[in-house]
């Protein structure tokens, strides 16, 4: 039961919020009408009805007393006192007769009821005009007295209703809209923090009550500190870079000068691959540090990478896409360089790639398939870490990279 309850409720802070808002203005609703309906509709009615009933017993006596010559005079009495009085055609109806939904009406034919005691039916005409008819008896004989509905409850009992409604819309509204203000810096700031978990410099000032600018404040402070390491780091990175080149390059030099022997070409090659591992390390930080996400088609980029492994000479296939993903942001040096990685990862490991690109709605998957002997199950997260290489699991003899595919 808590499980099914939990999951009609609204997920998002603003759609709670708002049912904070909505629940105690039914409930004072509903508390306050029925409150209204019994006490005061029904007070009102009972009075005015009982006010009503001194006037049809009196009716009633005149008509017993005159009988059937007096009821002229009686038609007069009852033309003074807003009513009208006849000699009722038939028998009186065997209950009486109001509408459903006719509250009002139930208890304006009770109080008839206890007040005059020769009445014998109660009919409420809806018309127009509204009207109640009764049935009373004097001396033996049925008469039918009718009077306007005016006066035995109020005339328009719906307006009060109607206002309360009306006003507790108006106000819901203007809840819901100061409401939003107060929840309008709280999205801004998820979508500054998501944006900036993306790589992405959302514009952000922090907004709202005093919480909410805290913590915009806060993050702000975060997101500064965050990217003055990376800068930081870059900046290292750099010098490191420009540091090893030098001495490599005069290794390099030196090693061209020596007679050229077995020796001699196992140092330089130990050199191009310390080479290779500054560069491919700077491009793997520069990448993720400077890059800026741009709206970029996946299935292009794919095609572009896969049009530099054929002519290079490697067996690279591009599957068929069955649902075109469109442009989407995403940083395409980063990304393509991944891809480069994992597709000479296949050619080196194995004799040919397919690659695929599956859009998604808000995803888009490059799947890279080879015949290469695999990564043992065990060990799959662990060649998801960067710089991390199974070398046991390849063939030395084919290369070595720095553990970045």
């Amino acid at each position: 039961m808590r499980l099914g309850i939990k999951s009609l409720l609204p997920r998002g802070l603003y759609g709670r919020a708002a049912l904070i808002l909505i629940i105690p203005v039914v409930m004072i609703q509903l508390i306050v009408s029925i409150t209204f309906i019994q006490r005061h509709f029904e007070a009102v009615t009972r009075q005015m009805t009982e006010g009503l009933a001194p006037q049809i017993r009196i009716m009633a006596e005149r008509l017993a007393t005159d009988g059937a010559a007096g009821i002229e005079g009686a038609a007069a009495l009852a033309h003074a006192l807003d009513m009208q009085v006849a000699r009722a055609d038939g028998p009186p109806p065997a209950i009486d007769a109001r509408d459903f939904w006719d509250l009002s009406g139930r208890e304006v034919i009770a109080t008839l009821r206890d007040e005059v005691a020769v009445l014998r039916a109660v009919e409420l005409l809806e018309g127009p005009p509204r009207q109640v008819r009764m049935w009373i008896e004097a001396a033996g004989k049925g008469y039918t007295v009718t009077v306007p509905r005016r006066r035995v409850s109020a005339s328009n009992p719906h307006q009060l209703l109607v206002l309360m409604i009306g006003t507790s819309i108006l106000m819901t509204m203007v809840a819901i809209y100061f409401l939003r203000l107060q929840l309008r810096p709280i999205t801004r700031l998820a979508l500054a923090a998501e944006a900036f978990g993306k790589g992405q410099h959302l514009p952000y000032r922090p907004r709202g009550a005093l919480e909410v600018r805290k913590a915009g404040k806060a993050f702000l402070d975060m997101r500064g500190r965050i990217e003055r390491q990376i800068e930081q780091r870059t900046l290292m990175l750099s010098g490191i870079s420009h540091d090893l080149r030098t001495p490599m390059t005069r290794m390099k030099l030196g090693l061209a000068m020596l007679p050229e022997d077995e020796e001699t070409r196992a140092l330089l090659a130990d050199v191009a691959q310390m080479e290779r591992m500054v560069d491919e390390f700077l491009s793997f930080v520069r990448g993720d540090a400077m890059e800026e996400a741009e709206a970029v088609d996946p299935l292009e980029l794919a095609q572009a990478v896969i049009e530099n492994a054929l002519r290079a000479g490697h067996e690279v296939r591009l599957m068929p896409c069955e649902t075109a993903p469109g442009k989407m942001r995403l940083r395409p040096m980063a990304v393509s360089r991944a891809l480069e990685n994992l597709v000479g990862n296949s050619v080196r490991y194995g004799t040919r790639a397919e690659v695929s690109v599956i859009g998604g709605e808000r995803s888009v998957r490059l799947v890279v398939e080879d015949d290469g002997p695999g990564i043992p199950a065990g060990r799959r997260e662990e060649a998801l870490l960067p710089f991390s290489r199974l070398d046991d699991a390849r063939d030395p003899n084919r290369g070595a990279g720095v553990g970045l595919g």
